[in-house]
């Protein structure tokens, strides 16, 4: 392989669902740029892979592109990952690859594991167009944000921490009604998994009894004729 930048998506929790072209650039890249390093090794050792890693993260990616590109333009194949997904989604690597295409690097990504994809078909709601708002703001632009989805025809795809879930759940239902039609999809491919549905007055008086653990997926039905019309 001639020197450039891969992404390289890795398994949101089954440490089985990564393909066989991701484990083979893996091995033959001559650096890793993981999230953790701690949480990579486990994947890593999994499959007897020893290529040589390093921290990239979003607290010291601004200090690390540059060394990076540097490296690449000097023949080194870089291949980069996070602790679970595809990198540059809701994870570092979106400055990165822009910094790469701006330097005339090549960049490549391959296809492979991501949360929002399964939540969207388990979900049940149509997924021919939907958007995808990742981690709605703590504070600033909260309100706002929530606001632009109330008209979002659209189905909604949103990640979420356990320790906001319910208060984002009411949120929802403060602004787009309480009987809305959502899924929660938590801990997906884990030994765990759990799909939940139905409205979000439901779904926020079950979690509000049933304190949620692990990585959150919200699913929200966007909004359709019935409401439209006010019925």
């Amino acid at each position: 392989m001639c020197s450039k930048l891969i992404i390289v998506p890795t398994p949101i929790g089954n440490l089985e669902d990564i393909t066989l072209r991701a484990l083979n650039v893996l091995k033959e890249a001559d650096l890793i740029l993981a999230e953790d390093t701690r949480t990579s090794s486990i994947l890593l050792r999994k499959y007897g892979i020893t290529t040589h890693m390093e921290s990239f993260h979003k607290f010291n990616e601004h200090k690390q592109t540059g060394p990076v590109l540097e490296k690449i333009r000097q023949g080194t194949l870089v291949a980069l990952i996070s602790d679970a997904g595809t990198p540059g989604i809701s994870d570092p690597g979106f400055m990165l690859v822009r910094e790469c295409i701006a330097a005339d690097i090549p960049v490549e990504c391959l296809p492979g594991a991501t949360a929002l994809i399964p939540a969207l078909v388990n979900s049940g709601f149509p997924a021919d167009r939907f958007c995808f708002e990742g981690f709605l703001p703590l504070k600033k632009g909260r309100c706002t944000r929530l606001e632009s989805l109330a008209h979002e025809s659209r189905t909604i795809i949103m990640y979420e921490s356990p320790f906001r879930l319910v208060r984002t759940l009411e949120q929802l239902a403060q602004v787009v009604g309480s009987d809305r039609q959502a899924s929660v999809s938590r801990e997906l491919t884990k030994i765990h998994e759990e799909n939940r549905r139905g409205t979000l007055s439901e779904l926020s008086l079950w979690y509000r009894d049933h304190t949620p653990k692990g990585e959150i997926v919200i699913v929200l039905k966007g909004r359709g004729k019935d409401h439209e019309m006010g019925q």
